[in-house]
């Protein structure tokens, strides 16, 4: 008989743990402490729509439900910038016409727990973990009527997010080193409603950006012709949720930095008035495990979304962990140490990556000198396949670690600098000359 694990924590990382572990024969039960998603709606608004990347698609195909999420999944295929006058110019994510994907959180998370049940696996729904005995592996719960229990289990997963009951038990055992920092932006959620006749009222197969330097918007369709807009906007200062505090205020602000948004959501102002404001963190630990216990997730390593990578980095997490399995065995004494040691460097890259990509999508996306470089980055990926794949693209479209990913993103950016400082490179960046200079200086270097 395999050991019993429990999870603490149903969301989207637990329930695809529990179906991985699962299909491995293993007798899995899930706490969580919020009620059953399918069959409340407490879970509404509350959260940024998801894009599903290649790492995230590996783990909807191990836990059998790519048909099911294909169905309702939108690709998107760059971004759609909208500047201040209200043009709208396409940027692709690739030469290749990849696409990541627009998801529903809900949708997605409803759709493993039920595969999950089917599995046999056990979800104990409003059982708040309060505490957990790491050396006995016995957790304490709370549950909906105020009484508690204890239960005794041989491995605990926490995947319960970055306020994690296990890591915080964790962090009172010593010799924990724990980080989280709050990014001085927030954001609040605005919806576009569908046409009357159920279509879109943007191009559904991209990602739209409203960049605006310190603070942008950003939209994804829903299969139901509406899309999730976000404002990610100072928490404080001048211009910020702060200080954009009325209907009035929210008017002048809306019409003059995102001017078509008052005729694609005619109740912007209502929602903006009402839809609460969200933090924004990330959280870094080491180690993520101790004994028989593992931290997996936004527990171990709670991210900004602006790389779109949160929730695949947590399904990155579960194949790699049966990828393991499959390679050392199933001990779990040598396997939850090891699965620690190998991800804790990807995750602080992601968490790195994260960051930088919000300043790449709320300013760099208007900058003619970065949409320069990544045109003149195509070209190069074009002329030289088997060397050059953006950085963009290895972290959406590739499985390349994430540590791997960063480090060659870097020397490519360094690479880039010489000849963008060419004298009107913008003007000869595909002449002959040039690109010979980018082609022999490309030659000698390893990145």
């Amino acid at each position: 008989m395999k050991d019993k694990i429990s999870l603490v924590g149903g969301g989207l990382v637990g329930s695809m743990l529990s179906i991985l572990l699962a299909k491995k024969g293993y007798p899995v039960e899930v706490f969580e402490a919020r009620p059953d998603m399918r069959k409340s709606n407490s879970y509404a608004g509350r959260s940024i729509n998801l894009a599903m990347s290649h790492r995230g698609w590996k783990a909807i195909e191990m836990a059998g439900i790519k048909e099911k999420i294909d169905e309702v999944a939108i690709p998107m295929y760059g971004r759609m910038i909208h500047d201040m006058e209200g043009n709208q110019t396409f940027q692709p994510y690739s030469i290749h016409n990849d696409a990541i994907y627009s998801v529903s959180r809900s949708g997605l998370n409803q759709a493993l727990m039920q595969i999950a049940e089917d599995l046999g696996v056990d979800f104990h729904f409003e059982n708040k973990c309060i505490g957990a005995d790491l050396d006995s592996n016995e957790l304490t719960f709370q549950l909906s009527d105020g009484s508690q229990k204890k239960v005794k289990t041989n491995i605990s997963i926490g995947t319960d997010g970055a306020a994690s009951e296990l890591r915080y038990a964790m962090q009172r055992k010593g010799r924990f080193n724990f980080r989280q920092d709050f990014i001085e932006h927030g954001y609040k959620e605005i919806s576009i409603p569908a046409n009357a006749d159920g279509s879109f009222k943007l191009e559904k197969n991209a990602l739209h950006i409203w960049p605006r330097k310190d603070f942008m918007l950003i939209a994804l369709a829903n299969p139901e012709g509406n899309f999730t807009c976000t404002l990610f906007f100072d928490m404080e200062g001048p211009l910020s949720f702060e200080s954009v505090n009325t209907r009035e205020k929210a008017k002048d602000f809306f019409e003059k930095y995102f001017p078509n948004i008052p005729e694609l959501a005619p109740d912007y102002l209502d929602q903006y008035e009402n839809n609460p404001v969200g933090i924004l963190g990330i959280v870094r630990c080491a180690p993520w495990n101790y004994k028989k216990t593992l931290l997996l997730g936004d527990a171990s390593h709670a991210i900004v979304p602006f790389y779109g990578q949160g929730m695949n980095s947590g399904f990155e997490d579960c194949t790699a962990l049966l990828e393991m399995m499959e390679e050392i065995g199933e001990d779990w004494n040598t396997l939850i140490p090891e699965i620690a040691k190998k991800r804790k460097p990807n995750a602080d890259a992601i968490a790195d990556l994260a960051l930088y990509n919000f300043i790449e999508m709320r300013d760099k996306t208007a900058d003619p000198r970065f949409i320069l470089q990544k045109k003149m980055e195509g070209e190069i990926q074009k002329r030289h396949p088997e060397k050059w794949i953006p950085l963009y693209s290895m972290v959406s479209f590739s499985h390349i670690p994430y540590a791997e990913a960063w480090r060659i993103g870097q020397a490519h950016n360094e690479f880039m600098q010489e000849f963008l400082d060419l004298p009107n490179i913008e003007n000869r960046w595909n002449d002959a000359d040039v690109v010979e200079l980018i082609d022999q200086k490309l030659a000698n270097t390893i990145f």
